[in-house]
């Protein structure tokens, strides 16, 4: 239990400490931020991808009055449920319709209070690191009351903006191995990442899903940290990392994507069951976090313009596959049941390879009605047509300006 002078001191640091912090590079988000009149706001995204930063660019641009409150503070180490009824009483005496709230999921029956915020007319900002948890929670007491958006690491047009680059090969490559954390990208310094896998091991999944084999998650982590791009299976791994279960694998795997850290792709098709069964593409949600953390001896330079031509998609796209017929393709892309894109990747584009790439990309093409798709690579362009459908071949660099 916090007493309601307890709340009020805190609520007063925090919004002074907030607002002395500098407002930092404006995000491309800032413009998407939805907001709607009886709506809650939520912004979620992997931890230090700015998403405070975000709501204090916003505060100071829309709502400079507003109570701006952090959840995960120590010294609210001991809010619960019924620490609500103080902390409502302390904004209704500030009379302040304006809310920001980060991290306010970690707080037991946090979805109701936001409720009950919304019925009385306050206008309701929130931010979380957990997309499972805001998502189920939101489902059962919010539903139809909330408007959701994803934030990620810097873009490529962010990063190039942030480092004042020219846009081209060697910005790529930059982008590639530096990716888009924005304290890592100021800084270079490798703890902040380092720091930042444990914190969500740690405090994302270890304590909140009560996992006691810290050693085995984080063993497992940096493996699939490591096999970026290539096929995991459940099935497949049960002995490693001393973990027995398909199952086990399984939860994990589920933990880290609602943590933004890891994201796994299905096989393209119509059945889910198809889907479930077969082996599913790991991804890193950033480039810094396997260029310090991955255990490869090797820089892997393809395997990177992959997983960063899957982060530029995921941007976009909530729904990504790998297809897997006669050939193979890396990416298709759906939206509302349709499919949208058939993207191959290769870093470089040879007489060896070249067969290989493009009947992927051509086979999945025909079996999935598309008449364009595209290969990118790192520095390469070209344009083919075959019966009537036609193939592009794309510079990263130009692919991210399409």
């Amino acid at each position: 239990m916090i007493r309601q002078e307890e709340i009020a001191l805190v609520i007063d640091s925090q919004r002074e400490t907030f607002l002395k912090q500098d407002s930092g590079f404006t995000r491309d988000a800032l413009a998407d931020i939805p907001v709607a009149d009886s709506f809650a706001t939520i912004i979620t995204g992997i931890r230090r991808c700015g998403k405070s930063t975000l709501l204090l660019q916003l505060l100071r641009r829309d709502y400079q009055a507003a109570i701006y409150l952090n959840f995960d503070d120590i010294r609210l180490s001991g809010f619960g449920t019924s620490d609500f009824t103080r902390l409502h009483r302390e904004i209704e005496k500030r009379e302040i319709k304006v809310l920001f709230f980060d991290e306010i999921q970690i707080v037991e029956g946090w979805e109701k209070y936001i409720n009950q915020l919304l019925r009385e007319g306050y206008k309701v900002f929130i931010t979380g690191s957990n997309a499972s948890m805001l998502s189920v929670e939101l489902g059962t007491h919010l539903t139809g009351r909330h408007l959701s958006m994803e934030l990620f690491p810097f873009s490529y047009s962010e990063f190039i903006r942030f480092k004042e680059l020219e846009n081209g090969e060697n910005a790529v490559i930059g982008y590639l191995k530096m990716g888009g954390i924005p304290e890592y990208v100021k800084t270079g310094i490798s703890v902040v990442l380092n720091t930042l896998v444990d914190d969500i091991l740690m405090r994302d999944i270890a304590v909140r899903h009560s996992v006691r084999d810290v050693t085995s998650l984080r063993q497992l982590t940096a493996f699939l940290i490591t096999n970026i791009g290539n096929l995991v299976s459940a099935n497949k791994l049960v002995g490693m990392f001393d973990i027995k279960s398909p199952a086990t694998f399984l939860e994990y795997f589920s933990f880290l994507k609602d943590a933004y850290l890891l994201e796994f792709i299905p096989m393209f098709s119509h059945s889910l069951k198809v889907q479930a069964r077969n082996p599913k593409k790991v991804y890193v949600m950033d480039m810094g976090l396997y260029t310090e953390n991955s255990v490869s001896t090797s820089d892997n330079i393809g395997r990177r313009l992959e997983n960063l031509i899957f982060l530029h998609l995921r941007r976009k796209y909530k729904h990504i596959f790998y297809y897997k017929d006669k050939g193979e393709c890396d990416f298709i892309t759906m939206e509302k049941s349709t499919v949208k894109e058939a993207i191959q990747v290769c870093l470089t584009i040879n007489d060896e390879n070249f067969d290989r790439e493009y009947n992927g990309l051509l086979g999945a093409m025909q079996n999935l009605g598309l008449k364009e798709g595209c290969i990118v690579t790192l520095n390469q362009g070209d344009t083919f047509e075959k019966d009537g459908m036609i193939i592009k071949m794309i510079p990263v660099y130009d692919f991210f300006n399409r």
